[in-house]
């Protein structure tokens, strides 16, 4: 009777992140998710490693007081460990992004600018559900972001828009080191496991937003100015809607044989051939709005 009783029962890795989660414990999450990492990597499943670890080091970097907590040792490890895990070219989280940086110096500087643009269109409609959740909001904008973005290649943009930009790039800077990145937060997906905000790690997702976006603000500013010397244009956030860690996460494969990571692969080299090729702004139009619609973790 006493063993059936007292018997403490043993909690699932996810449900022992919930814990953490929910009491707020951030020095604890990050080391849940480094143990997680090593297991993982020391079992050989990169993808899964490079999963948790790079959740660890978001976390323990976001904070000055839970980097302490976490301590050098563990710190010092992780990376030594995403280092190891950035040499392998066969993970989709290498080959891809290297690839597009490689396909990008075949562009001209304003079919790369579109190139990405496209991308960030088509996390438009994740970021409007995404920006319901608290402490979220700024994602909602990436909709409006785009609109402007893609006004203000082609004509200069009021100061108004100029500033309310800024506003969304640097809000998206501090949702990456804010509870609300990689506290819980999360929507439901039909047919599916539900998606993590923390799942736009990934690809370091809202990293490259707000680069593409102080990008963009770099250079309206110095056409404004008639510089002669403009900034080079981003290729990064292209890969972006991979989304691979919410894959990773949730599925049993390889995320090269995920269904949605075919389908975004194939509009990533369609949107490349197309402004390449093709490039108006009539048809970049269109083919923002159409993107923008997309629901890009429809099954």
């Amino acid at each position: 009777m006493f063993g059936l009783f007292g018997k403490k029962e043993e909690k699932t890795p996810e449900g022992r992140l919930a814990d953490l989660q929910k009491k707020k414990d951030w020095a604890g999450l990050a080391r849940a998710y480094y143990d997680m990492g090593v297991a993982t990597m020391e079992a050989g499943d990169l993808n899964k490693a490079q999963l948790w670890l790079h959740r660890a080091d978001t976390i323990y970097s976001a904070d000055d007081a839970v980097y302490e907590k976490v301590g050098d040792s563990l710190i010092d490890d992780c990376s030594e460990r995403i280092g190891a895990l950035e040499e392998k070219e066969e993970l989709l989280y290498n080959s891809l992004p290297a690839e597009i940086e490689t396909r990008a110096e075949e562009l001209g500087d304003a079919q790369v600018r579109v190139w990405g643009l496209l991308s960030v269109a088509r996390l438009a409609k994740l970021g409007e559900k995404l920006g319901r959740l608290p402490g979220c909001q700024v994602l909602g904008e990436i909709n409006w972001a785009v609109d402007m973005m893609f006004r203000s290649l082609q004509a200069p943009p009021s100061q108004e828009e100029y500033q309310h930009l800024m506003d969304v790039c640097n809000g998206l800077y501090e949702l990456g080191d804010s509870p609300a990145f990689y506290g819980g937060g999360q929507i439901d997906v039909p047919g599916g496991a539900p998606f993590q905000v923390f799942d736009l790690n990934g690809m370091g997702t809202l990293l490259e937003l707000n680069g593409y976006m102080d990008n963009h603000l770099r250079l309206m500013a110095a056409l404004s100015q008639g510089a002669e010397e403009l900034p080079a244009a981003p290729s990064g956030i292209v890969a972006c809607t991979l989304l691979p860690d919410y894959c990773v996460r949730t599925g049993t494969s390889a995320p090269e044989e995920d269904a949605r990571i075919k389908a975004e692969i194939q509009r990533i080299w369609e949107d490349f051939a197309f402004v390449r090729d093709q490039l108006t702004w009539e048809a970049a139009g269109k083919r923002i709005k159409a993107y923008q619609q997309l629901d890009i973790l429809a099954q």
